[in-house]
């Protein structure tokens, strides 16, 4: 079961979404990442959009840390459901939509992104990924950090004009890669 490891909710279990479709970040992954990205500051205020969301673990994380606002965003009904019911712990601060990921960038309206995770499915393609990222650009604070989380034997996404890796990291079968505005 996935939990909130640090901040102001710390060891607050979040209801995982009921199917198999989903996979959840692991804790040493999780910790890892948090620990880097607190490093950057990328919390502190932050507007955060959290696609592929699942149970919301990596959002709920951020907002537990310090992020101001969470939009929370998956199509799937199962994790859509289990958005709304972790949603509850943080009070008004999140946002959960029932969109797809490209369709939701490009009719998003709001404050720039300043954290944004984006956990697809590992059978994703690249060039829908890509588009996703392309989508992601014009809607990002010029200091804003992207997490991509993949299977590693994914590869490195293809990142569109108007982003930079400036990071990576494998765990096992899981490979991050953190972006920022070119």
């Amino acid at each position: 079961m996935a939990r909130i490891i640090a901040g102001t909710h710390k060891g607050r279990r979040l209801t995982p979404v009921p199917t198999d479709a989903t996979r959840p970040t692991s804790d040493r992954v999780k910790e890892s990442l948090f620990s880097r990205l607190e490093g950057y500051n990328a919390f502190d205020g932050a507007v955060v959009v959290d696609l592929y969301a699942g149970s919301g673990a990596l959002g709920f994380e951020a907002l537990s840390r310090g992020a101001r606002a969470l939009e929370a965003v998956d199509k799937a009904e199962s994790a859509y459901r289990t958005l709304g019911r972790n949603a509850q712990l943080f009070e008004g601060k999140v946002q959960v939509t029932k969109a797809d990921a490209l369709r939701y960038l490009n009719n998003r309206e709001g404050e720039p992104i300043e954290l944004l995770f984006l956990d697809p499915p590992y059978g994703l393609s690249d060039a829908e990924l890509n588009k996703v990222l392309s989508a992601a650009v014009p809607q990002l604070h010029e200091a804003a950090t992207v997490v991509v989380e993949r299977d590693a034997r994914s590869g490195e996404p293809t990142w569109p004009e108007g982003l930079s890796r400036f990071h990576e990291k494998s765990y096992g079968s899981t490979h991050i890669w953190l972006a920022e505005p070119a």
